[in-house]
């Protein structure tokens, strides 16, 4: 990191779903990243639209709302249009381990509020996914190509993948080489926040930035039927009430591992989190 600054201030946001999610980030965003003097933000917005990928417009918007980099999923490539607006976009990530030949990218390099040289990755898990390319081979070349401290000030992985114990293994693969490891995908916060024995952060799941008065952000008619009746029925919408911003708040230092990190979850039905020492 630069000579003067001892510790960098990072909020990782959690799966953005539909236009509640969308709106509560409008609503916070900006104010977090003024009050909490905050260097950099990650937000997974691959639900963003009606709960299936991401449009131009509200990648625009998520941005322009304050954060420094957008990643994806297994929507990734829902809304059509992100197939050709990913290429020109460097602040949208989706999954590193698309095959070969995918539009977009999934690692950059950024540069946060204050110089710090942040790279971020995005990659998918493989257990009950789509079949992907080995997530951890290619966490491995991008942590070989770019290593913390000397090539990057930190290195963010937002983890997209299905099952607990695939994340857990990630986590620990990384552990000592990795800023943070957070998960996303399941949309429920989880309470294992920890800093791992090798001083690596991680969280299994970020949780949803939704409503949660919902089958994982969708409105609970649909999903409930579909468990009851294996027959087709309507498509699944977003629900639209009270969203709660849910995340994982980390303090980096200046050896690129977090000194403390924290969940976040802000406004809805979930009781509400914030780091009592960015208060």
């Amino acid at each position: 990191m630069p000579d003067n600054l001892n510790s960098m201030r990072l909020l990782f946001i959690g799966d953005v779903v539909g236009r509640a999610g969308r709106a509560v980030v409008l609503e916070q965003v900006p104010r977090l990243r003024r009050d909490w003097a905050l260097d950099f933000i990650i937000i997974n917005g691959e639900n963003s639209a009606g709960g299936f990928g991401i449009t131009e417009t509200i990648c625009d918007d998520l941005l322009n709302a304050g954060a420094d980099c957008v990643t994806l999923g297994n929507h990734a490539f829902d809304q059509r249009e992100a197939l050709v607006f990913i290429e020109r976009q460097p602040r949208l990530l989706r999954p590193a381990n698309y095959p070969t030949g995918t539009p977009g990218r999934g690692a950059f390099l950024y540069e946060g509020t204050n110089g710090h040289r942040v790279l971020v990755m995005n990659a998918m898990g493989r257990s009950f996914m789509d079949p992907m390319d080995d997530p951890f081979a290619a966490v491995d070349r991008e942590l070989a190509a770019c290593p913390l401290g000397s090539g990057c000030d930190a290195f963010i992985l937002d983890f997209h993948a299905e099952t607990t114990s695939e994340k857990q293994a990630m986590g620990h693969h990384c552990d000592g080489r990795a800023t943070l490891v957070v998960g996303t995908h399941t949309h429920i916060p989880t309470a294992d926040h920890q800093i791992l024995s090798g001083g690596t952060g991680y969280l299994t799941d970020a949780g949803m930035t939704g409503d949660y008065d919902s089958v994982i952000g969708m409105e609970k008619e649909e999903p409930i039927r579909r468990f009851m009746q294996k027959t087709p029925g309507s498509r699944f919408e977003a629900a639209n009430g009270p969203a709660t911003l849910c995340g994982l708040a980390a303090e980096i230092g200046a050896n690129g591992l977090p000194t403390r990190i924290a969940p976040v979850r802000i406004g809805g039905r979930l009781e509400e989190t914030r780091p009592a020492w960015w208060q």
